[in-house]
């Protein structure tokens, strides 16, 4: 049914997760009782795809959210009783495997009819190559050691697989708000060119794409902006209507809050020109935007605005890019200052006369100036205990375990008073950035049913 025909058809889009280790309990209890339409899982950040793909390659048919089976085990029968339905990219680098999964899941658990829709076409490494394509198309030489190229797909795929009666919506790298647009799209019928309420859908998406954030998991700063419950924190919910208006809320009951601060500040989120917000299915403006508060945890979201959407899509690239070796001790009592300082100098002499090769070297106290460096943090007072870091990124692996090794020499090599030794090598997944033509991009469906 159209908007036109349904004026007054409201959508609930309830945030399942906003990344991949999410907590499960918030989106147990909107399928349960949170009277929605959609259940949505935004599970992939940037490098995630590139981890899941080396994955993939040990193991064919992995390579997708390693908490996808828990979620559905958790969800699937209450979604199922409630007429609830899924949208997940938890598919990651094998959204086929993911579906098969889930399929099975399904049999396992006595869902009879179950349909899983697995949306490919997001691997476009193929379209990519050492060379710019053409002027229209600014695609810069690849790094060495490429793992995945994955194009931010939008909606319309999800919405295809909506419209053939996909009960769960399994995807790889599709862009955050398109999962949240792709439901609005298909239940309200928005025009392909109807650009302004298709930005307000996707505003809706970015507003949940987070879950946590916006119902005060990010806001929250005790003393400026204190939020209860965090331990209990209620995932969000909106509601959608035919012309794009949006209404935040949440479960009563649940912990967090919803305002017009906290959705403020989520609005905001990684939007790097206002005016200008691109998405694989609308770009969209928000100088614009009203946020007003209806009510306690109701939040009103109105006056975005939109254009036509992108001919370019952005691709995410994963590579390969050496390895980080790291090894970390702890000082405490009087003194513990200067004696952690001594033994990061010990342990950069260490490297140095050892031969060991880096391309980057950091020597860190924690708890003093790891994050901000020396300049900020000599304002600060000494504190009586301090963690000091080395960490080392190094093309071979071999050179990364001896960063790790120099420190725990310290045990009885270095200063006074040292412990609590840790010691890590791990191979650094790097991400960079690319563009396709949207034209060049096939995508597909594959159906599983139970």
């Amino acid at each position: 049914m159209s908007a036109a025909q349904a004026p007054s058809r409201v959508v609930r889009l309830g945030a399942g997760a906003g990344y991949s280790g999410d907590r499960i309990e918030p989106a147990i209890e909107l399928a349960e009782r949170g009277d929605i339409d959609y259940l949505v899982f935004e599970c992939l950040a940037e490098r995630t795809i590139a981890l899941a793909q080396l994955e993939r390659q040990r193991e064919p048919s992995r390579g997708y959210d390693p908490f996808l089976e828990r979620r559905m085990r958790a969800v699937l029968p209450a979604c199922r009783r409630r007429g609830i339905r899924i949208i997940t990219n938890a598919g990651a680098a094998n959204p086929a495997s993911a579906a098969r999964m889930v399929a099975a899941l399904a049999r396992e658990l006595g869902l009879g009819g179950f349909r899983v829709a697995a949306v490919l076409g997001d691997d476009v490494l193929h379209l990519l190559s050492d060379r710019p394509r053409d002027e229209d198309t600014p695609n810069t030489a690849l790094p060495a050691g490429v793992l995945s190229a994955n194009a931010y797909l939008g909606a319309e795929p999800i919405v295809e697989a909506l419209a053939g009666g996909a009960e769960v919506v399994i995807t790889g790298r599709v862009a955050d708000s398109s999962l949240f647009l792709a439901p609005l799209v298909h239940e309200l019928g928005w025009a392909a060119d109807d650009w302004t309420r298709r930005a307000r859908g996707a505003v809706a998406g970015h507003l949940l794409e987070c879950a946590g954030q916006v119902t005060g998991g990010y806001f929250a700063d005790p003393g400026v902006k204190d939020v209860d419950g965090l331990a209990r924190l209620g995932f969000p919910i909106a509601e959608v209507s035919g012309d794009g208006c949006v209404t935040l809320t949440k479960l009563a009951g649940t912990g967090g809050r919803v305002t017009a601060r906290t959705c403020t500040e989520q609005l905001l989120y990684e939007v790097h020109d206002p005016a200008t917000y691109a998405t694989p299915d609308v770009v969209v403006d928000i100088t614009g935007v009203a946020v007003h508060e209806l009510d306690v945890d109701r939040v009103s979201v109105y006056g975005v605005d939109g254009r036509e959407r992108p001919d370019l899509l952005k691709v995410s690239v994963g590579y390969r890019d050496g390895w980080i070796g790291e090894g970390q001790i702890s000082y405490a009592g009087p003194g513990a200052v200067a004696r952690a300082r001594l033994a990061l100098e010990i342990v950069g002499e260490r490297l140095r006369i050892t031969g060991v090769q880096h391309r980057e070297l950091r020597l860190d106290l924690v708890g003093l100036d790891a994050l901000h460096g020396g300049f900020l943090s000599r304002a600060g007072g000494e504190p009586y205990e301090v963690r000091a870091r080395v960490s080392a990124r190094c093309d071979l692996s071999s050179d990364a375990q001896r960063v790790g090794d120099e420190v725990e020499t310290l045990y009885t090599n270095g200063p006074a008073g040292g412990g609590g030794v840790s010691k890590t090598v791990r191979e650094i997944v790097a991400v960079t950035s690319a563009f396709v033509r949207r034209s060049d991009v096939r995508t597909t469906i594959e159906w599983m049913d139970a």
